[in-house]
């Protein structure tokens, strides 16, 4: 969860409620299912993003999860736990290995809309340094698992 309200609070209790009705091991946040979406990015930021999220799916077949690229996730400890001891990705990229990961170790994930807000203070740091060590990360995690 983004610290500067990006990822707003009101949605925990929809994830608690999410994992609840499943036992799912990790409810994650998305942006690109229905009632979920993005406020305040200006096209360039959109398209970046969904250019990301659509080569992640596309080269790591997540099933069907749709927001790999995301952040604003619950879960059990345990399956947190016992994922990170896997993850060996930097960067943007860790987000997406430990999804990956999870749903190879058979672990269950659900996703509930959200709406990520732009920051209002600070900026964000994605630029050319952070898109080419995704898309290096990416390569590496699409070997790795």
């Amino acid at each position: 969860m983004d610290a500067d309200f990006s990822h707003h609070p009101k949605y925990i209790p929809q994830f608690i409620a999410k994992q609840q009705s499943g036992d799912y091991d990790i409810v994650t946040g998305s942006r690109y299912i229905e009632n979920g979406g993005v406020c305040g990015w200006g096209f360039d930021r959109k398209l970046v993003s969904r250019g990301a999220n659509f080569l992640a799916v596309t080269a790591l077949n997540p099933g069907n999860l749709s927001d790999l690229t995301g952040s604003f996730r619950l879960y059990k400890r345990k399956v947190l736990n016992d994922v990170i001891d896997q993850v060996i990705s930097k960067g943007y990229v860790f987000q997406m290995e430990i999804i990956v990961r999870a749903r190879a170790m058979g672990y269950s994930i659900a996703e509930v809309p959200i709406i990520f807000v732009d920051r209002i203070f600070g900026y964000s740091k994605l630029g050319t340094t952070e898109i080419l060590g995704y898309l290096k990360g990416l390569w590496k995690l699409m070997q790795a698992v």
